[in-house]
């Protein structure tokens, strides 16, 4: 080998450490950009299912009227019992 190559060599692996550092890091990042477009995409289709599905539905309110008034009748019949 030449000079030059031995020099090239060496230099390379003073800077192994480095270099795999920096192709990990970018390599994190690149699976972390990953992920996060997968999420937003299936939140995306998440949300659109669920407003299809809920699109065509009405939201209607029930109302329930009840007379109490024989119950407030026999509690008060009971309260004025146990004060006599």
């Amino acid at each position: 080998m030449s000079q030059k190559k031995v020099d090239e060599y060496k230099k390379k692996k003073a800077n192994r450490d480095k270099i795999m550092k920096k192709e990990k890091m970018a390599l994190r990042l690149e699976k972390l950009a990953a992920l996060i477009v997968g999420l937003v995409i299936v939140c995306w289709i998440g949300y659109s299912v669920y407003d299809k599905a809920t699109e065509g539905q009405e939201a209607t309110v029930l109302q329930t009227v009840m007379d109490t008034s024989a119950l407030d009748n026999y509690l008060s019949s009971l309260s004025q019992d146990t004060a006599e």
